[in-house]
């Protein structure tokens, strides 16, 4: 990333925090080293500015106390306090949940969930980072089953010789997300920021049943060596997920009509995300081991069994 993208990052980010931030964003803008702590570091910050512009455009966004993290809450990793920023904005804002989580040294996560008035992909950015080594997922996730964990290797699609009528139903959902979100531009930008970074390799962490089921066509993994350049571009590239997911939030043209495809989108949504669960839970497994995956898999997933349909929460 160019040193002028950069530093806009920065100046952009370092405008929605605190003094006490302030200082030490300038240092890691200014000094980073590759470090581990240090690029988690600089991932929550801009994260943070992330969220903090997604509240700037949807007023509603608010936090969830019951579901928020911070140093008081006694959650912590391999003894490092664990941060999480849970919010939502029920009702025609149409969030039903967003995380902001920050395991110090180890990842930064945001998961943003949408209501079932839309069809606007639901968001996954996370970067772990391992010695020193990192690993970036993106996912823009459909929220119509479009049967991509059939994919094959040559890009094509089991048809109605296998599934009868059913794939035709599942071609169109995927024509459908093609059109409105899974465009050549987006296509396009996420080969170039994998082309982009330094020594980078296909990364997957969890290709069990459930999660191949809930990943979107656009679904991106990859590992990395922890260098200045490589933690500089997959933030730009966090970023700019994110202001693609909101320019997605905020167009009308995305709006269910009401009735049955709202009511049709809450049932799936509601299946959807326990199966995200499940799948999240086996990947923090993974990563943290049993019993900090475990607990970071609940936080991080939020509830699972609340009645959202442009309601309360």
């Amino acid at each position: 990333m160019r040193v002028l993208q950069l530093c806009f990052l920065l100046t952009t980010a370092e405008a929605f925090l605190a003094p006490s931030q302030r200082m030490a964003f300038s240092q890691i803008g200014s000094a980073l080293q590759a470090t581990a702590q240090d690029a988690v570091g600089y991932f929550d910050l801009c994260q943070s500015a992330s969220v903090n512009s997604i509240a700037t455009a949807i007023p509603d966004l608010a936090s969830k106390p019951d579901f928020t993290w911070d140093a008081s809450s006694g959650i912590d990793v391999g003894g490092a306090p664990v941060s999480l920023d849970a919010r939502d904005a029920p009702g025609p804002a149409n969030i039903a949940w967003l995380s902001s989580l920050t395991v110090p040294s180890r990842m930064s996560s945001l998961t943003i969930f949408n209501g079932p008035l839309t069809d606007v992909p639901h968001l996954v950015s996370r970067v772990y980072v391992t010695g020193d080594t990192m690993h970036l997922i993106l996912d823009f996730r459909a929220r119509s089953y479009g049967a991509y964990e059939m994919r094959r290797e040559d890009g094509s699609y089991p048809g109605p010789e296998e599934l009868g009528r059913k794939s035709f139903e599942y071609s169109g959902a995927r024509a459908e997300f093609d059109r409105k979100f899974g465009t050549d531009e987006v296509k396009d930008w996420l080969s170039s920021t994998v082309a982009s970074l330094e020594g980078s390799s296909p990364y997957d962490p969890n290709a069990i049943d459930l999660d191949l089921l809930t990943r979107g066509p656009l679904y991106t993994s990859v590992s990395m060596p922890l260098t200045d350049g490589n933690v500089q571009t997959v933030a730009a590239a966090r970023d700019q997920a994110v202001k693609y997911w909101l320019s997605w939030a905020m167009d009308s043209g995305n709006v269910h009509r009401p009735g049955a495809p709202v009511n049709s989108q809450y049932v799936y949504d509601t299946k959807f995300k326990q199966n995200a669960y499940g799948a999240l839970l086996n990947e923090y497994k993974t990563v943290f081991g049993a019993d900090d995956g475990s607990k970071l898999a609940v936080g991080d997933s939020g509830p699972l069994d609340e009645a959202y349909v442009g309601g309360g929460s």
